[in-house]
């Protein structure tokens, strides 16, 4: 991992020594950004529970040979203090959340703790510094207020609001994140920004009730997958493409602090696609899967269609998606599949990032 590739658009050696915090670096998204940045040259540290699925991406890659790792609870306000003051980070990347809209509904305490208290811990302690610069909080794209499941695609301007305890959650959290910047962050020159990214995909996430981690465990030992809600309507898009997003958004936000914000990151709106289509290309994708169909009869409530308009980041950031769907969706079959014959999560992770800083 020590190729020192930059993705197109961003300044030459602009991450080369800087250090960066990010919370959540166990997780899929934190595990994917951690290794993109460490082959930047940036000095990462991270900050975050131990990795929730078995097997996990963290550790297939070897991440924490890589930064410096501190498993820590965001909850814990004084700990996550601590590992920040010590890593006296210039850029800190908030993704340490409970990620899950089912798992919200059975753990809802859990879930407003960890992304409103954690969010609020980490800000507070972002605060308390002189170090830090840039401050990018990773919300979602659930944040918007779903009244009416029209096909509308959200705005950063729109209302906030959220029926499911994660949805919720999130947008509690932004309003965390507006009230830390506009009291006493932005003041002392500490350019804050959220970052609303759609339904990811990519190889090495293993979480539960993900739509290409079960289908890679129902076919992988020839189960049938069981598809609830077919036609929800979702703005699926490869890891890489928000994680660019998020680095671009960092190095704009350096010189320029007068973006901060919120920022939408998904592909375009005419190009989101149903959990029905998503399958039958990961299907195509992997070779073979039996898949039965279903209503929504057996989960609460899930928005049926959900899309964001990403112009703001377009044109601010000058950033737009570089793979398609099905690319997104070959690549990411081809690295379970690889990756289950034995070839290393790392040197996968590699070949899809150098693929992707060669798009255009």
């Amino acid at each position: 991992m020590e190729n020192m590739g930059l993705a197109a658009g961003t300044p030459e050696g602009f991450w080369l020594g800087k250090k960066v915090l990010i919370t959540g670096h166990t997780g899929f998204k934190g595990s994917w950004l951690a290794l993109w940045l460490r082959r930047q040259g940036a000095v990462v540290t991270g900050i975050s529970l131990p990795p929730l699925t078995k097997p996990s991406l963290f550790e297939l890659a070897k991440v924490a040979e890589l930064v410096e790792s501190h498993i820590c609870d965001v909850r814990d306000g004084v700990a996550l203090a601590e590992v920040l003051a010590a890593a006296r980070p210039a850029i800190v990347f908030h993704l340490a959340a409970q990620p899950l809209v089912r798992a919200s509904y059975r753990e809802p305490l859990q879930t407003f703790a960890t992304n409103v208290q954690g969010t609020a811990n980490l800000l507070e302690a972002v605060r308390k510094t002189n170090d830090v610069r840039v401050l990018v909080v990773v919300t979602t794209d659930k944040v918007y207020r779903n009244d009416s499941d029209d096909a509308y695609p959200y705005r950063e301007t729109d209302a906030l609001g959220g029926i499911d305890p994660y949805s919720a959650s999130k947008a509690a959290a932004e309003l965390v994140v507006t009230g830390y910047k506009d009291a006493f962050l932005a003041a002392r020159g500490v350019a804050v920004a959220s970052a609303r990214a759609g339904n990811v995909i990519g190889g090495g996430d293993w979480s539960e009730d993900r739509l290409l981690p079960d289908a890679v465990r129902a076919w992988g030992v020839g189960r049938v997958l069981r598809v609830r809600s077919p036609l929800a309507v979702r703005p699926w898009q490869h890891v890489l493409e928000p994680l660019y997003g998020y680095l671009r958004l960092a190095e704009r936000l350096w010189d320029a602090p007068q973006l901060a914000g919120p920022y939408n990151f998904g592909p375009p709106t005419d190009q989101a696609a149903t959990v029905r289509e998503v399958i039958e290309l990961a299907r195509g994708a992997y070779g073979s899967g039996e898949v039965e169909w279903a209503g929504n009869t057996d989960g609460p409530h899930e928005a049926h269609w959900l899309a964001l308009e990403v112009a703001k980041a377009r044109g601010v950031l000058g950033i737009k998606p570089r793979w398609s769907l099905s690319q997104a969706i070959e690549r990411s079959m081809r690295w379970y599949l690889e990756q289950s014959r034995g070839a290393s999560a790392a040197e996968l992770c590699a070949a899809d990032i150098d693929a992707y800083e060669a798009a255009r």
